[in-house]
C-alpha cells in the first residue's frame, strides 16, 4: 500500500517534470522570430508536451485529491529553476533557493498522511494485535 502511494507520487512528480518542459520550450521559442519555421516547430512541440501532460493530469486526478495534485504542480518551480541554470546558465539567488525550499516543504507536508489517518491506522493495528493475542 505504501509502495503504491510512493509510485503515485513519483508518477505525479514525473508529470510535473514534463509540465516544466513547457517553460523550457517557451524560452527557446522566444529566441525565434514570430511565425518563423523554428518558432512554429517549437510552438507545436510545446502544444504536444502540454497534450501529454493533460492526459497524465487526467490520470493523476483519479489517484489524488485535486487540492493535493494541484499543490504538487508548484514543484514546477524547482524544475524550472534547475532548467534555467543547466540549460540557460541563468543565475540563482539565495531568495530563489529559499522560495523553492519552502515550496518543497509545503508539498511534502501536503503529501504526508494526516495525523488522524495515522491514529486510525494505529488503533486498527492495535485491535488486530489484541484479537490475535486472544486466539
Amino acid at each position: 500500500m505504501k509502495n503504491n502511494k510512493l509510485l503515485s507520487i513519483v508518477f505525479l512528480q514525473g508529470a510535473v517534470l514534463i509540465y516544466s518542459l513547457t517553460t523550457v520550450i517557451s524560452k527557446i521559442v522566444s529566441n525565434y522570430a514570430f511565425l518563423s519555421k523554428e518558432f512554429i516547430l517549437f510552438y507545436f512541440l510545446d502544444f504536444a508536451v502540454l497534450g501529454i501532460y493533460a492526459v497524465l493530469w487526467q490520470q493523476l486526478l483519479k489517484k489524488f485529491e485535486l487540492s493535493i495534485a494541484y499543490a504538487n504542480k508548484a514543484m514546477t518551480l524547482l524544475w524550472s529553476l534547475l532548467w534555467s541554470v543547466v540549460l540557460f546558465h541563468e543565475g540563482v539567488t539565495p531568495v530563489k533557493i529559499i522560495g523553492v525550499i519552502l515550496v518543497i516543504a509545503g508539498t511534502i507536508i501536503l503529501n504526508a498522511p494526516a495525523a488522524e489517518d495515522g491514529a486510525e491506522n494505529g488503533s486498527a493495528a492495535d485491535e488486530r494485535k489484541m484479537k490475535g493475542g486472544n486466539l
